[in-house]
C-alpha cells in the first residue's frame, strides 16, 4: 500500500500519472522511482504513512489498484488512479453501475427526467449504483433521486476526504455514506478543490461505470468531458434530447446529432441497449411459473420431465426420452401437452426449455 501511495502522491504533482507509471514499469519499485526523480525516499514514505494514519482515524478506506475491492472497471482504464480513498459502504464492483452527469444549471425538465429515469431503473434493477460528482445541478439531483429510491449512489469528488465542495451538499454526502453508497476521491486529505481537479476526477466517474448518461449539457461543460472519456474507455454514452431552444440541452442534442451518444427517452432504452435483464420482471415471471406448476394437474410422466428439466436445464427430446425412460412417441405428445399448459417451450434443435 505504501508504495502505491508514494507513487500516487508523485503522480499528483509535477510529474503526472503517465510518467510515474512508466518509471515504475521500468524500475519496479517506488523507492527506485523516488530516487530517479532526485527526491528523498524517507520523506515520501513519511507522507504516505501520515495519510494511512489519518485515514484509519477518520474511517476512510484506502484502495490501491492491486486491491480486489478497487473498482475493476476503472482498473482497466489506462489512466486509472493508483489509489483511491473511499467513505461509505458502496459496492464499487456492483453488477450494474451508471453515471449521470450534466450541467450545473439544470432546468426543471432535467430534474424531471432524472427522477423518472432513476425511479424506473430502481424498479427494474434494484442493485444498480448511480455515480455522479456531488456538484450543483444534474449531479446532486441524480444523487437525491437515488437516495429517494433507496439506491446506492456514489459521489466522486475533486478534493481530499477532509472537506466537501460544495458544503451545501454535506447532508446528501452523509446520507450516502451512512447508507449503501459513498464518496470517493483520488486526492490526499488536505487537498482543496481546484478547477483542473474537477476535469481530472471525471475520468473516475466514466471509468468506474458501465455507461454514462448526459441529461442536460450546454455547448461546453464537464458532462461532455465525461462523455468523451467514456467513449475513450469503450463504454456506452447516452444522451437525453432537450428542447431545441434550450441552451441547457445544446450539448446533449449535439452529442446525439454527431452520433457520439445514443438517444434515450426512458429507462427501458438503457436496459435494451445494455442488454440488462429486468430483475423485477424476471422475478415476477419466475413466481408466476412456480404458481402455475403448483396448480397444474400433472401426470407422473409429466412431473418426471419437469423434474429432469429443472435439474439439467434445456434438453433435446432424444436425451429426455433416454433419461426419463418415456418412449419418444409418448414423449412428443407429453411435451406438446406441457407446452399448451405454458410449462415448457420448444427451442431450436428439438430442444425443450422449462419456462
Amino acid at each position: 500500500m505504501i508504495d502505491f501511495l508514494i507513487l500516487s502522491q508523485l503522480a499528483m504533482g509535477q510529474y503526472g500519472l503517465g510518467t510515474i507509471k512508466s518509471l515504475y514499469d521500468e524500475i519496479g519499485s517506488a523507492e527506485g522511482v523516488v530516487r530517479k526523480l532526485g527526491k528523498t525516499f524517507k520523506e515520501e514514505e513519511l507522507r504516505a504513512k501520515e495519510e494511512i494514519a489519518w485515514c484509519e482515524k477518520n474511517n476512510v478506506t484506502i484502495l490501491t489498484i492491486s486491491d480486489a475491492d478497487y473498482p475493476d472497471r476503472l482498473r482497466h482504464c489506462c489512466d486509472a488512479p493508483l489509489a483511491i480513498f473511499t467513505r461509505g459502504k458502496a459496492n464499487l464492483n456492483a453488477p450494474h453501475i451508471i453515471s449521470i452527469v450534466g450541467t450545473r444549471k439544470c432546468t426543471t425538465y432535467g430534474k424531471e427526467v432524472i427522477n423518472q429515469l432513476v425511479g424506473d431503473l430502481a424498479m427494474m434493477l434494484p442493485d444498480i449504483v448511480i455515480v455522479s460528482g456531488l456538484a450543483y445541478g444534474i449531479d446532486i439531483n441524480a444523487h437525491r433521486a437515488a437516495l429517494n429510491k433507496g439506491l446506492s449512489t456514489v459521489g466522486v469528488v475533486a478534493h481530499g476526504q477532509d472537506t466537501l465542495y460544495p458544503s451545501l451538499h454535506r447532508n446528501e454526502a452523509n446520507k450516502m455514506c451512512l447508507g449503501n453508497g459513498g464518496v470517493i476521491t483520488e486526492f490526499f486529505h488536505g487537498t482543496r478543490s481546484l478547477a483542473p481537479y474537477f476535469l481530472q476526477r471525471n475520468r473516475i466517474i466514466a471509468g468506474m461505470s458501465d455507461a454514462t448518461i448526459v441529461v442536460e449539457s450546454a455547448l461546453h461543460g464537464g458532462g461532455l468531458v465525461t462523455a468523451r472519456l467514456a467513449q475513450d474507455y469503450n463504454r456506452e454514452v447516452f444522451a437525453v434530447p432537450g428542447p431545441v431552444n434550450s441552451s441547457a440541452s445544446e450539448g446533449t442534442n449535439n452529442l446525439i446529432r454527431d452520433n457520439k451518444a445514443t438517444l434515450i427517452t426512458s429507462a427501458q432504452d438503457i436496459m435494451d441497449t445494455m442488454q440488462w435483464q429486468n430483475v423485477t420482471l424476471a422475478n415476477k415471471k419466475q413466481r408466476e411459473a412456480k404458481e402455475r406448476l403448483l396448480f397444474l394437474d400433472l401426470t407422473p410422466d409429466e412431473q418426471k420431465v419437469i423434474d429432469y428439466l429443472k435439474q439439467h436445464g434445456d434438453t433435446q427430446t432424444n436425451i429426455l426420452a433416454m433419461n426419463t425412460a418415456i418412449p419418444i412417441g409418448s414423449l412428443s405428445a407429453l411435451l406438446f401437452s406441457l407446452e399448451m399448459k405454458g410449462v415448457v417451450r420448444p427451442l431450436f434443435g428439438n430442444t425443450y426449455h422449462l419456462v
